[in-house]
């Protein structure tokens, strides 16, 4: 029995597959989705999404928006979403420390608006390389024992 599993971000249909089982980082905590789940809407925030499939485990970063969980169908509303093995390391890293430096100069001018979007580009890179690095030796498959957490 399978579920089926679509992952949209604001410019592209991320994923789309039956499978067995999607794990994602709801607001509340974790959650896991097996067919037949009762309907539930809720919002997602930064973390990771995970897909089985028989044997297989797709990976993707989701850095907020909505899930709607139907007994048959799970649909990804992300703000963006990305598979670990489409994450650039070296774009991900000059964003991230670029990030960095802005958020410094912000800091020390006190621009919060300017503090506030940067610390969460921040976040967002973070995770991109944290995911890429955890799960992209394993072709986007969990290494046990590891799991990525927040940002530092």
């Amino acid at each position: 029995m399978t579920i089926r599993c679509e992952i949209v971000s604001q410019d592209r249909m991320v994923y789309e597959d039956d499978v067995d089982i999607v794990v994602l980082p709801g607001e509340d905590g974790e959650m896991g989705v097996l067919p037949h789940h009762a309907p539930v809407l809720s919002t997602l925030r930064l973390g990771v999404i995970k897909v089985r499939k028989g044997g297989e485990e797709h990976v993707f970063t989701v850095t907020g928006g909505l899930v709607d969980i139907q007994p048959d169908v799970v649909t990804v509303l992300a703000d963006a979403a990305e598979n670990v093995d489409e994450i650039d390391i070296a774009r991900a890293e000059e964003a991230r420390q670029r990030a960095q430096d802005i958020l410094e100069q912000s800091k020390s001018e006190g621009d919060m608006d300017t503090y506030l979007a940067m610390e969460a580009a921040l976040r967002r890179s973070t995770l991109r390389l944290d995911v890429a690095n955890r799960y992209r030796a394993g072709r986007g498959r969990v290494q046990r024992g590891e799991e990525p957490g927040e940002p530092r």
